[in-house]
């Protein structure tokens, strides 16, 4: 796996340092980069006059830091909608997030009326140990009621240093009385990668790309192929549907478990010299055994660099809509104590030099999925060319990015699932299935 100095990220999920040094070499001043300097220099004293005015004469009294912060953050978002100012609360989350472990309980909870309800206790956690059980509505944390709180400041009340306690009250259907629970916080993992066996096929399931994921998706492979058997073993699903990115090195790592050479993603910024070129070491944890990738409209970013390298290599067929179209590279520069910024620094292109920033990944395959009667004109995403303000796309064709985003809870209603094993286990044919043909020109190898 390649790691930089700096970790470039590439989806909703992101993390990281940026180190920039300044090279001391003799700067000539040229007349014209006078003139911009001085036009800079009285904008900057515009923006230094309308924000001592606000001060003086709004009428309450005006929070400076707030001030300056909404500025930075107008700056920022008016670049692209993936640049941002991250507060340095909003910066330890993000750390938080890409970790993919923290001190916690162990539980996926929502917001009902008010109160935190439990979507599932996570195996062999905290939580899990105690009994907490799906369903569950906890009303109170150290004896301080829930109500009023938005969820993101309960879960923030939940999560701790490790192998302290919290004390939970809890309303559980079929139960007279609240139960009172004191569970001790321990080291929580997310679990970025699931796995199942669907018949003699191995479907795994990527729902973002942290810390974890590479290791998670290696740990996977091996237990389907124990569980199922080699020989009777046909094949992978990777299910990338609605998995919104995340780190970029993890998105290579991704990559390279399924392929044994050749490129996987190249990223370039505003000078030629910043081209990065990321490669395949050989090794297939998979051994060559077919691949089918699910892809739709909010498979973003980092899984549009897995399912356009698998492509582009001919080493799997990609099924489902076309992806969300998200085609450039965040890097987060900290500022010390006051936050970060995440700034997008590059587009990254697929192994036949493709950028699909406002396109987004076409799939071999197209299947839409039958949508409930509630639910029809309404799972379109836009994409990343509905975005305002969005860097603009390159190559022939116009923007067009973004489709349906529907997966069924129950996979027996899933189509682009269905027809994925269908063509595993020889139910059905496809022309793009396995792939066939020469590699497209130009990838480098």
């Amino acid at each position: 796996m390649i790691r930089k100095a700096s970790l470039l990220l590439v989806g909703a999920l992101i993390g990281g340092a940026t180190i920039t040094a300044l090279s001391q070499m003799p700067v000539r001043v040229s007349g014209v980069a006078n003139a911009a300097a001085s036009d800079t220099y009285r904008q900057l004293n515009l923006f230094g006059d309308v924000f001592e005015r606000v001060r003086s004469d709004y009428v309450e009294v005006p929070d400076d830091a707030a001030l300056i912060e909404s500025a930075i953050n107008g700056m920022l978002s008016s670049l692209d909608p993936h640049s941002s100012y991250l507060s340095p609360k909003h910066f330890r989350d993000m750390q938080v997030q890409t970790r993919g472990e923290f001190g916690g309980l162990g539980i996926e909870v929502t917001m009902e009326d008010g109160l935190v309800k439990v979507v599932t206790p996570i195996d062999d956690t905290p939580a899990y140990k105690a009994g907490v059980l799906a369903g569950d509505l906890i009303t109170h944390l150290d004896g301080e009621q829930i109500q009023g709180l938005t969820l993101s400041e309960a879960v923030e009340k939940m999560r701790g240093p490790v192998n302290t306690g919290i004390d939970l009250t809890i309303r559980r259907e079929g139960a007279a009385e609240p139960i009172k629970l004191t569970i001790t916080r321990d080291v929580i993992r997310i679990r970025s990668v699931r796995h199942r066996e669907e018949g003699s096929v191995g479907y795994v399931r990527v729902t973002q790309f942290n810390e974890q994921t590479y290791d998670g998706l290696k740990d996977s492979i091996d237990e389907l192929a124990k569980t199922i058997g080699p020989d009777k073993l046909k094949g992978y699903v990777l299910d990338l549907r609605n998995n919104p990115g995340g780190l970029l090195d993890q998105a290579i790592a991704v990559s390279d478990a399924f392929l044994q050479r050749g490129e996987i993603v190249s990223t370039r910024g505003r000078n030629n010299d910043e081209t990065q070129r990321y490669n395949a070491r050989s090794g297939d944890l998979t051994e060559g055994l077919p691949v089918i990738v699910l892809v739709n409209g909010g498979s973003a970013s980092a899984s549009e660099i897995v399912a356009g390298a698998l492509q582009d290599h001919r080493r799997a067929t990609v099924l489902g809509t076309r992806s969300f179209g998200k085609g450039s590279v965040q890097t987060i520069v900290p500022l010390g104590a006051n936050g970060a910024i995440r700034l997008t620094t590059a587009r990254y292109y697929t192994p036949s030099g493709v950028s699909i920033q406002a396109k987004g990944i076409t799939p071999d395959i197209e299947v839409l999925q039958e949508l409930p009667d509630e639910l029809k004109g309404n799972v379109e995403t836009k994409g990343e060319a509905g975005l305002r303000g969005h860097l603009q796309g390159e190559g022939e064709g116009e923007e067009s990015s973004g489709s349906q985003a529907y997966v069924p809870p129950d996979p027996k209603d899933d189509a682009q699932l269905k027809l994925a094993l269908d063509l595993l286990n020889g139910v059905q044919v496809n022309s793009a299935f396995p792939p066939v043909g020469d590699q497209k020109a130009g990838i480098p190898n």
